[in-house]
């Protein structure tokens, strides 16, 4: 079968593809190709600036169109190179070459790739292709989500909500409160990521300019490397390699996207039990059905995908960062294949965005509901009520109120102003303790 969504065995590819497609900008094969011609085609016009080689300043233009213009058709020619070469950068290297004679500057084509290896090339791409998804897809994504969750907080700010530590009912506290909990956890740990460097290598074939040196001793290549790789690339170059980066620093994005996807599935079950409990009602849709056999239901089936794209991204993103910075002594291969899979849990993790930002669309208040569970549970006031008691040096407040509540069913509004009513302490204390009730006791 022709590969299509219906064919494809990557769900990424496939059933997801609408929502995914912007990412084959970074992570697709021909989006390796393109940026690899990029850093050859500025790595080519550096060293004309620096004047290895003549290089007219108005030939630039036209040189970066060769990246800038680059279409999958010129990514077919590539691969058509590669079947010969058998060499995905070499093939790339003989492309732009080619691309010179077009240009009249096939004088200069042994400048390409000059003193390079490979990884030099793909060292640089990948970074750049991780950075851009990053700051163009993956950042104004977990933005959004943040921004939708202040909204939340906000609007819910002012409601009464019965928490739950360990599953049973415990100190209430104000809905917007708890989600703030999740802005605020989300917030640091994207602030924190932000903090990571975009790192490379790029120092020949094992990191110490060999070839360059040679060629070229008098140049001092360790600082033309690190202006080339910021200044053109955008790039912190790692000063002492082996023939590839050390992937450290992208192992730190993926160790931070893993925390902050265990932030969103934490969150995500969190909206999923609230919604069982019925404190959440969904809209619903004209058409869409929730069961194929019960009719009634509207099940939260967005907050079930997000869990589980997360789960998904954050199993690769473990085997990336524990697998990536380990090589043996100078390089093997076992980077290259693992490199190209960084787009699959990133494109599950944005997946999850998707779902999330559907998910809570949906998501419509039943204050009714809470507040009958605040009104079913005022043995959760026992904390407050022997708080004050101990402020008043009440003997043994805590053993009162813990043999009035503790596996008691029925603690009523009645029974609490019963206990409060027996109680030897001043009326304007009694009149203080029946002041306090479940939606009322919640703190700052």
């Amino acid at each position: 079968m022709d590969l299509s969504a219906l064919t494809a065995i990557s769900p990424i590819d496939g059933r997801y593809r609408g929502q995914l497609q912007q990412l084959d900008q970074y992570f697709s094969e021909y989006a390796l190709i393109k940026y690899r011609v990029q850093v050859e085609i500025e790595y080519f016009i550096a060293l004309g600036e620096k004047k290895f080689f003549p290089l007219e300043k108005s030939a630039h233009k036209a040189l970066r169109a060769i990246y800038t213009e680059f279409s999958p058709e010129k990514a077919q020619e590539i691969k058509n190179i590669e079947k010969i070469t058998n060499h995905d950068v070499k093939a790339v290297e003989y492309y732009i070459k080619r691309e010179l004679e077009g240009l009249k500057l096939d004088k200069h084509k042994e400048w390409v790739h000059f003193g390079l290896t490979s990884q030099d090339i793909n060292n640089t791409s990948v970074p750049m292709m991780w950075r851009d998804a990053l700051e163009q897809e993956y950042f104004p994504g977990i933005s959004n989500i943040i921004l939708e969750w202040k909204k939340m907080a906000k609007a819910w700010k002012d409601v009464p909500l019965l928490a739950r530590t360990h599953g049973q009912p415990a100190s209430p506290t104000r809905l917007g409160k708890e989600i703030m909990v999740f802005v605020e956890r989300l917030q640091n740990q994207v602030d924190l990521m932000q903090h990571i460097p975009y790192s490379c290598k790029f120092g020949g074939a094992t990191g110490n300019f060999n070839a360059h040196h040679v060629a070229y001793p008098e140049t001092h290549w360790g600082k033309f490397a690190d202006d080339f790789c910021s200044k053109k690339l955008g790039l912190q170059r790692q000063h002492f390699t082996t023939q590839i980066e050390h992937y450290d620093y992208l192992a730190a994005h993926f160790d931070s996207i893993k925390r902050i996807n265990t932030i969103l599935i934490d969150f995500s079950r969190d909206i999923w039990t609230y919604i069982s409990m019925d404190y959440f009602k969904q809209k619903t849709k004209k058409g869409e059905v929730g069961s194929s056999a019960m009719p009634h239901k509207v099940n939260p089936i967005d907050f079930e995908n997000a869990e589980g794209n997360l789960g998904l991204a954050n199993a690769i993103f473990e085997h990336l960062a524990i697998k990536l910075p380990i090589s043996r002594l100078q390089r093997d291969l076992t980077d290259s294949t693992v490199l190209r899979n960084i787009g699959v849990p990133f494109a599950h993790t944005i997946l999850s965005f998707r779902s999330l930002e559907k998910g809570m669309s949906k998501l419509v208040l039943h204050e009714k509901k809470i507040r009958e569970d605040l009104d079913h549970n005022w043995a959760v006031v026992a904390e407050a009520i022997q708080t004050v008691l101990r402020r008043e040096n009440f003997p043994q407040p805590y053993e009162a109120l813990k043999e009035l509540t503790r596996g008691n069913d029925h603690i009523t509004e009645a029974a609490i102003f019963k206990f409060i009513d027996s109680l030897n302490v001043a009326q304007r204390v009694k009149k203080e303790l029946k002041k306090i009730r479940p939606d009322t006791y919640v703190g700052e």
